[in-house]
């Protein structure tokens, strides 16, 4: 059975991507920070017939996501899919003429530092076995900056640009790695920006494994 990761996942968009591979035949690993909140979401795919278990783990805390893989590697062996999109709105966001080295380097610590560090867990199965899929999610604000997010938008810009490098560098040895920038407020009504219409596409960039970036637009009605 083949084993995909989803970190960061939750009740929205994380749980509907678990769900969209479990339903392709995967077994899930979800990786968050609460234990009891991943244990609750497990148990809903196991209802559904997903085989599924939770892996505590904060992404700036590299330890903790050291732990978690080898804990998933334990459980189910190689991961075949890693899809990566934590947020964390108690970090706030800084205007463009506010930002500051201080106020930057969280954004940059959980975006960026936490995405290179638990995406190196998998690269070297993944190279080993000549396969392989990352997929990093992210705001449209990598594509389209707004000025009040700037601080936000610096950090998953710099993401954007690693995961495309990843592409180019991967490429050859048989893993696909794609970015996902989202443009959509995530489940506020809209049919195109509820979570599982999203959702939806990750199993199509798996199974075309073509393009390096999805913009995805939810258009307004």
């Amino acid at each position: 059975m083949p084993v995909a990761t989803v970190v960061g996942v939750g009740p929205g968009l994380g749980i509907e991507i678990a769900r969209a591979f479990g339903a392709k035949g995967f077994a899930v690993a979800l990786v968050s920070r609460n234990q009891d909140k991943l244990d609750t979401l497990a148990d809903q795919l196991r209802s559904e017939g997903i085989e599924a278990a939770g892996f505590a783990a904060d992404i700036v805390e590299p330890g903790s996501i050291t732990a978690a893989f080898e804990a998933i590697r334990a459980r189910y062996g190689r991961v075949d899919l890693l899809e990566f999109s934590p947020a964390d709105r108690a970090l706030g966001h800084t205007g463009v003429l506010d930002i500051t080295r201080e106020n930057l380097a969280p954004q940059l610590d959980f975006y960026l530092h936490g995405a290179i560090h638990t995406i190196k867990q998998v690269v070297p199965d993944m190279i080993a076995a000549r396969a392989g899929t990352i997929l990093v999610t992210n705001g449209a604000g990598t594509i389209n900056p707004v000025p009040f997010l700037a601080d936000v938008n610096v950090a998953a810009a710099g993401l954007r640009n690693w995961t495309l490098n990843l592409h180019n560098e991967l490429k050859p040895h048989g893993i696909y790695v794609a970015h996902v920038a989202i443009s959509a407020w995530i489940g506020a009504g809209h049919p195109g920006a509820e979570p599982t219409a999203i959702a939806a596409a990750y199993p199509e960039l798996y199974e075309t494994r073509e393009e390096p970036e999805l913009h995805y637009i939810a258009l307004d009605d």
